[in-house]
């Protein structure tokens, strides 16, 4: 790997209130020195970033990278071979955004294409953003993941990928997450509630019980595999909770008290608001409202209040934030429409961006990653401008580092094409 000098950027660390202006030294994909000045090796290459911000490769803890938009009803009878290659361009959107770790939370699948995946990028047969994947999401049925309402009878039945993760009773609930732990699951997901893109639940509605959720966290932590929850609503983010989650995903209907709950248990919140606030803000002149199917529509116009309240609670609140978008419900190209998102409902840019680097490798339990320090991993980012005082700037990224090889690099015009190596 080459020995690189980073110059001319102001340096944020991932932990700090403000960027400061240093130079950093990389070597053998690790961070080897930081500085004011730094000599460097014969053998260095020197890239120079003037007017830049340098920060930790942000993180996004929920994407999709098998699913794009329009999503129909006929999405799960694609092959796996198909979706996989599919990928491998969103894969390369994702890291040109600046995002070097995603967590994938499920796709709609026989088999487990996200696995695959995250294995070749890890063996450099693809190039992209490292992966942890929760292969699919466990459901009730007739609950978020149980999309069978809208298929056809000729295209359900128990050996369809309809089928897959659905999960009733706590004995069928321990025998799927057994099989996906077994299939190479980094976590498990599961929909506590119902959801907004589902035609038979509501996203308030609690969809397993205390004891099935239970069981379901309990079966994952003797394997050693955290668990997080699709869950929207109060009671199943409290139930979620109290079964021993590491992090609720959306969440965009909690109370006040909820969110204190999660404080006091130290469980992490990854909000999605980019998906459901501007869904929120949405009116009904808008041509993606038309496009919107009714049950959607009738969700929407129930909670559109409820939402945009809780999301100012979240900003007011101490819970620990983590940056994910759903990428995959919408464009993958714009995940990074998130820092906006949270900064209009009131969330601080450091607290923003702490989501994306530092929280959001806490979370995930990567201890060599989300910082700006010596000795961790080289996944580092540029932009122009200053996210801290314009947000939007992080749509803006033109250096990409990851593991110490960049693959975007303004100086040079490099945008490095992720792909399938032979």
């Amino acid at each position: 790997m080459a020995t690189i000098l980073i110059t001319g950027a102001n340096v944020w660390d991932g932990l700090s209130d403000a960027p400061v202006r240093r130079q950093v030294l990389v070597a053998d994909g690790r961070i080897r020195r930081i500085g004011d000045t730094i000599e460097p090796p014969a053998d260095a290459q020197v890239i120079n970033l003037p007017g830049h911000t340098l920060t930790p490769g942000f993180m996004d803890c929920h994407v999709h990278v098998t699913l794009a938009p329009p999503l129909g009803p006929m999405a799960a009878t694609a092959s796996s071979v198909a979706k996989a290659l599919k990928s491998v361009p969103v894969l390369q959107t994702l890291l040109m955004n600046g995002f070097t770790t995603v967590r994938d939370l499920a796709c709609a699948d026989l088999d487990y294409p996200t696995v695959d995946l995250r294995d070749a990028i890890a063996a450099g047969t693809v190039a992209g953003p490292r992966m942890l994947v929760a292969p699919h999401m466990i459901s009730a049925r007739g609950g978020h993941g149980d999309f069978s309402a809208m298929v056809a009878d000729e295209y359900q039945g128990p050996s369809r990928a309809l089928e897959l993760a659905a999960a009733d009773g706590c004995d069928e609930i321990r025998t799927r997450v057994r099989q996906e732990i077994r299939a190479g699951a980094d976590w498990i997901k599961f929909a506590a509630t119902g959801g907004f893109a589902s035609p038979s639940d509501d996203p308030g509605q609690a969809t397993y019980s205390q004891e099935e959720m239970d069981v379901l966290v309990a079966t994952a932590t003797d394997l050693g595999v955290p668990v997080t929850p699709h869950s929207y609503g109060d009671e199943g983010i409290r139930r979620a909770v109290r079964a021993g989650v590491r992090s609720i995903e959306h969440g965009n209907l909690a109370s006040a008290d909820t969110l204190r709950m999660m404080e006091d248990t130290g469980v992490f919140l990854v909000p999605t608001q980019y998906a459901i606030v501007s869904g929120a803000r949405r009116g009904e002149d808008d041509p993606l409202w038309a496009a919107m199917p009714e049950y959607a529509k009738r969700k929407a116009r129930k909670y559109r209040g409820a939402l945009l309240d809780a999301a100012e609670r979240v900003a007011a609140s101490n819970v620990r934030i983590a940056f994910g978008t759903d990428a995959g419900m919408f464009p993958h190209q714009d995940n990074w429409r998130e820092f906006p998102t949270m900064v209009s409902t009131g969330i601080t840019p450091l607290r923003a961006l702490q989501a994306a680097t530092s929280v959001a490798a806490e979370l995930l339990q990567l201890d060599d990653l989300g910082v700006i320090a010596e000795g961790k991993i080289a996944d580092l980012v540029a932009m122009p401008g200053d996210p801290f005082s314009d947000i939007e700037v992080t749509g803006q990224v033109d250096f990409v580092m990851k593991e110490g090889v960049v693959y975007k690099n303004p100086a040079t015009k490099l945008e490095g094409q992720v792909g399938i190596s032979g």
